[in-house]
């Protein structure tokens, strides 16, 4: 009998030819878009984001649904709220709480900007959707867009029940909201010891930012997200912080000793053209070795952020998305 790994990965998933045509026709496309046009650090982040929002740059303006409702919850300091963007499923009571971070490069986006995924989600798995519109860096840099989260999560844990008809399940996030996802656990393992998700689903996220895993320094194509799209991310968002520093658990969870906390179950998704593949490939491979559930789905092909792009672009998106609903549906 021949010897076995006890670390086992589907190698064709990650080789070229495993990538259709229409994925690869997607990405040829996507690469040309987004070389038009400014950068948000060429005009200012606050510009930019008026210009996303505007539809005044490569990528189509948000798709934002009257089915959501905006409300705002208490922070830790007096006199602030956090916005956050609310979805109800359609027919009938929902079954629990899912609380979503956005992404953005902890600079851009809000709560309003991934409206048709997160009602895709709230009918498909009949679960109550909230997104948080934590604080963004370079105006509020590393720890306040954190502490939002934080605040929102202990909030949830205490009043989901009461104030939407159920109880928070599960927590995910997209690229710089799986990292605050990560984070977020931590903090409510911490603070809500009695209290136990059903799951986390962590969308290609970033969970090493001392200085990035190989992937990323690797990452050659122009397509959505690289090395040096991250280096200007990192310094809105942790200004002045040096590499040791950025070792922190609480800025790189992938340094955290994760042995000491009773993880819940966590579902990692990447693409194999994302330059955080090995993020969520090491990640959940760390999870698993802590004793928690780890799901790992990787995309042959897909990009970076494929998980709230179009229908009709690359077959990956649903596919990511059909798996999202399976992992929450099968532990609600």
């Amino acid at each position: 009998m021949p010897l076995t790994s006890d670390l086992t990965l589907d190698a064709s998933k990650f080789q070229p030819k495993a990538i259709t045509q229409q994925t690869n026709d997607f990405n040829a496309g996507l690469i040309k878009i987004m070389q038009n046009g400014p950068r948000w650090w060429e005009v200012g982040a606050e510009k930019y984001r008026q210009m996303r929002w505007n539809g005044e740059t490569p990528l189509p303006k948000p798709v934002v649904l009257d089915a959501a409702k905006n409300t705002t919850l208490p922070s830790r300091d007096k006199d602030r709220g956090i916005p956050c963007r609310v979805f109800q499923p359609e027919g009938g009571k929902p079954k629990g709480l899912f609380y979503h971070i956005h992404g953005g490069g902890w600079v851009l986006q809000s709560e309003h900007y991934q409206d048709t995924m997160l009602k895709f989600l709230a009918d498909q798995c009949q679960l109550t959707v909230l997104s948080v519109g934590y604080r963004l860096a370079p105006e509020d840099p590393y720890p306040a867009g954190n502490e939002d989260c934080f605040d929102v999560g202990e909030y949830l844990v205490d009043n989901a029940e009461r104030d939407y008809g159920a109880p928070l399940l599960f927590m995910g996030g997209d690229s710089a909201g799986a990292h605050l996802g990560v984070l977020a656990t931590f903090y409510l393992l911490q603070t809500r010891p009695g209290f136990a998700f059903k799951g986390l689903v962590l969308n290609f996220g970033a969970f090493d930012l001392s200085g990035f895993l190989p992937q990323t320094w690797h990452f050659e194509l122009s397509l959505v997200l690289d090395v040096g799209i991250m280096q200007k991310y990192l310094e809105a968002y942790l200004p002045g912080k040096t590499q040791e520093q950025r070792r922190d658990m609480w800025i790189s969870p992938f340094f955290a000793d994760l042995t000491k906390f009773k993880l819940p179950s966590a579902l990692f998704t990447c693409g194999t053209l994302d330059c955080l593949l090995d993020d969520s490939v090491l990640m959940s491979a760390k999870w698993s070795m802590a004793g928690a559930e780890s799901i790992l789905k990787v995309y042959p092909g897909a990009p970076h952020g494929f998980v709230f792009f179009p229908p009709g672009g690359t077959a990956e998106t649903q596919k990511g998305l059909d798996d999202i609903v399976m992992y929450m549906s099968e532990r609600i």
